[in-house]
């Protein structure tokens, strides 16, 4: 027996054989057959990790895709690891694997140096700071007239729900449907499209989890809804056949795997679900390139297009025009800001910053002709709380025309728009820009803490404290009409509510049996109670004063022909567009 005293130890160790242990020598590992079947053996592995990977990861086999050099990269490593177990390598060292990889496993050795080497090539052709002439080139910006390029539309063309009213519209049908509610959930997509002429929102429905999945896989998703963005209207479309190809879906029919399988080396943009006129439903694939260098200056070349029932495909250079989406909001807003920043170089987007440029930070979209055309301002860097013009780019084509418009940013203008009702605690949607009598005006609607929409707002553009307000659009574009020319920005024959396309006029004529008179956003507006000549009751009718001055003169009793449209400004009246007495 051997002692030794070890304070770190806490105290006398012994050793009862009497000498100190020694380790063992480490066994040595056996190579795995000859030198050939180990490289089968290497491969083998390799190729059934890199399949699993593949279905799993779904990289686009494609020198532009990051996720590619990735792939390549752990499928080289899982080789040279398999390398080392099969040839019995041991090692003591870092140093002594690297030797080992580079000797034994000269091809992945290889592929990685190569890939390294090509990924910071790539990387440095794509930088900014070189290629800023590039980047700046991405978006053609084409200036423009508002007033004569932005026509006047008619009120069943403006979309008055924003996304979340929509969701929240979308998830309220649902439930009102016991055979689906149990089984599905809404999708959160909510494409707001052109379908047959109106502004309307689109999404599928989706399986409402794993297990509901299993039992509803064999017919598909059985419907869609669609948001009327005017009324306000929720349709839920059934289909003969279901849904067997959407985001929702697992394994083969899941439809990124379905285009990866089909365009191994195509890159995309996220899916957007749409339906064409005939109500069909498709998923707009657009087809995602580089065109700076390698991994730089994202742009849309076509999409395939995937019909969500049958899983037929087909990519398209030029998409139909039912096609509302190809460049999302993001890619062209992304795509602005190169332009706003570097048309000057980039050393001046950072320095000096003369001339430059960004877009703010929310948009919208507006329905135009056939096409979706997103909407958002532009502000100058310095960060102020004014915009300096606008954009409107069409989502199929890329078109985008920039309009000089000074006035407020849109959040300036929400906050305007809640002010004018803050007793209310109405929340402003972002808005839309309209043509009001050749005004850029700000068009919102008012919610309140349900998400409902409760009340309209517009807001002049170049003077924001011209705010005006009403129950429906025509009552609000009426108050805001007649501001305008109160304060001298249009002429009293612009003032009245009467685009080319609004609603035909009629008339009646009968007596006041009651009047009644209101405040609305500073005006005096007089309800008139009319009877006709029969004894029957006419209705009532809202006669604004600063449009009709003969108003504050009726009396009860008195006869007079009313010309009124068939757009009701509210539920219990009709708006007055002309007042004669009989």
């Amino acid at each position: 027996m051997q002692f030794k005293y070890d304070p770190a130890a806490g105290g006398f160790q012994f050793n009862v054989n009497g000498a100190p242990k020694t380790p063992k020598p480490r066994k040595p590992r056996k190579a795995v057959g000859s030198k050939g079947a180990r490289v089968a053996i290497n491969l083998i592995v390799t190729l059934l990790v890199g399949l699993v990977l593949f279905y799993v990861q779904l990289p686009a086999v494609n020198l532009h895709a990051e996720e590619f050099y990735g792939f390549v990269l752990t499928l080289c490593l899982v080789y040279c690891g398999c390398a080392v177990v099969t040839s019995g390598f041991q090692s003591e060292g870092v140093k002594s694997y690297f030797t080992f990889v580079k000797k034994q496993c000269t091809v992945p050795f290889l592929v990685i140096v190569a890939l390294i080497v090509v990924a910071l090539v790539g990387a440095a052709s794509s930088w900014v700071v070189l290629r800023a002439n590039a980047y700046q080139k991405l978006l053609t910006v084409q200036p423009g007239d508002f007033a004569s390029e932005v026509d006047e539309i008619s009120y069943d063309q403006i979309p008055m729900l924003d996304g979340a009213s929509a969701e929240r519209l979308g998830d309220r049908k649902l439930g009102e449907l016991a055979d689906m509610v149990s089984q599905f959930e809404v999708a959160e997509d909510y494409t707001q499209i052109n379908y047959q002429g109106r502004p309307v929102r689109v999404t599928p429905l989706r399986y409402g989890d794993v297990i509901k999945w299993f039992n509803n896989r064999a017919s598909g998703l059985p419907a869609y809804l669609v948001i009327d963005m005017v009324t306000q209207n929720v349709e839920v479309v059934r289909l003969a056949e279901g849904m067997k190809y959407t985001t929702a879906e697992h394994f083969s029919r899941n439809l990124y795997r379905h285009l990866r399988f089909r365009y191994p080396t195509m890159m995309f943009d996220a899916p957007i679900f749409e339906i064409d006129e005939a109500g069909t439903p498709w998923w707009v694939c657009a087809k995602r390139e580089k065109t700076i260098g390698l991994f730089g200056g994202d742009d849309n070349n076509g999409a395939v297009l995937v019909n969500a029932i049958t899983g037929e495909s087909e990519y398209c250079a030029e998409v139909p025009a039912w096609v509302d989406h190809v460049y999302s909001a993001g890619l062209i807003i992304r795509q602005y800001d190169y332009y706003g920043m570097y048309h000057n170089g980039f050393f001046n987007s950072i320095f000096g910053q003369r001339d430059v440029t960004v877009t703010t930070s929310g948009y919208n979209y507006l329905a135009i002709g056939d096409d979706v055309w997103v909407y958002t301002g532009v502000t100058s860097v310095g960060g102020d709380e004014s915009n300096i013009g606008f954009l409107l780019s069409n989502q199929r084509t890329k078109e985008t025309h920039y309009y000089a418009v000074a006035g407020a940013e849109e959040f300036s203008a929400m906050g305007s728009a809640e002010g004018q009702v803050q007793q209310m605690r109405y929340s402003a949607t972002f808005p839309l820009l309209l043509n009001i009598a050749d005004q850029p005006t700000y068009f919102m609607a008012l919610k309140d803490a349900s998400q409902l929409v409760k009340m309209y707002a517009m807001v002049n553009v170049s003077q924001y404290q011209i705010v005006a307000t009403g129950s429906s659009v025509m009552e609000c574009e009426a108050n805001y009409r007649a501001m305008l020319a109160r304060s001298g920005l249009i002429s009293e024959a612009q003032s009245e509510v009467a685009p080319a396309d609004a609603a035909e006029r009629h008339e009646f004529t009968g007596t006041i049996s009651d009047i009644r008179s209101a405040v609305v956003n500073g005006n005096s507006v007089y309800f008139l109670y009319l009877r006709a000549g029969g004894g029957l009751d006419g209705g009532v009718f809202r006669a604004d004063a600063s449009r009709i001055p003969i108003a504050p003169l009726l009396s009860v009793g008195d006869t007079v022909t009313v010309s009124y449209r068939d757009t009701d400004v509210a539920q219990y009246w009709t708006d007055a567009a002309d007042i004669a007495v009989s």
